[in-house]
């Protein structure tokens, strides 16, 4: 896979991809990453990027044209075209499965914005997906293009040594995941419960169930209406 991130602030991203996860996906070479300086496109002396909007109101957009010459360059000869990402909280809340959606394409390009956003032309001509991380403001999309960028890198086949373990997690299955456990047996007179040193597999995915579901319907009561929802459909 391929991911291409433009950014006015390439250096968030010098720490984030010394990871250990994304440095063994580097390694491996089942991940391309480049990280792209959006002024290196700015053709104005200053290399102005932004510029105050139209109609007045505070702060600055991102202007269209560095944005629009970075994709030309970025599509050429580029067969089939990538998936191109913008982070915005007016976008769709990601999810699990868009992280499993977005690990299965072979190049995607992330456009992240900063100040008050990105002139809408290039919304409009460029974007295929608006993304969110939450209902809430931040400074600009680069930390949600980490975020992203990590959710889908641990689905990568070969990318972390249990993918089991990955297919398991929170929200996989519409559920938060259940309480985990490991050694001591007994800590501080608190017990592991038994289910769990059985060895029976069925009796502990059962419980793991069970729990999972109390979780989600007491914490997430969005989410436990989708499980629900879900097991309906299954059943039809």
């Amino acid at each position: 896979m391929r991911v291409d991130v433009l950014t006015l602030f390439p250096g968030l991203f010098s720490g984030f991809t010394k990871d250990a996860l994304i440095k063994r996906a580097l390694q491996k070479g089942v991940l391309e990453l480049h990280i792209w300086p959006l002024r290196s496109w700015a053709r104005s002396r200053h290399q102005q990027v932004d510029d105050y909007p139209y109609g007045g109101g505070p702060g600055m957009v991102l202007k269209p044209e560095p944005i629009f010459l970075a994709m030309d360059d970025l599509l050429k000869d580029r067969t089939p075209k990538p998936m191109t990402i913008y982070f915005s909280p007016s976008g769709e809340l990601l999810t699990q499965n868009m992280l499993e959606e977005f690990s299965r394409e072979r190049h995607l390009i992330f456009i992240c914005g900063r100040y008050k956003g990105i002139d809408q032309r290039v919304i409009d001509h460029l974007v295929d997906r608006q993304i969110s991380i939450g209902d809430y403001v931040l400074s600009g999309g680069d930390l949600p293009a980490m975020v992203v960028l990590e959710g889908l890198t641990r689905l990568i086949p070969g990318v972390i040594n249990d993918l089991e373990s990955a297919k398991t997690d929170s929200f996989t299955d519409s559920l938060l995941e259940g309480p985990l456990y490991t050694r001591p047996e007994e800590y501080r007179g608190h017990r592991v419960p038994e289910v769990l040193l059985t060895g029976d597999h069925k009796k502990i995915a059962d419980w793991s169930t069970q729990k999972a579901m109390q979780t989600t319907r007491k914490r997430r009561p969005d989410l436990w209406k989708r499980y629900l929802d879900k097991v309906k459909l299954e059943k039809k």
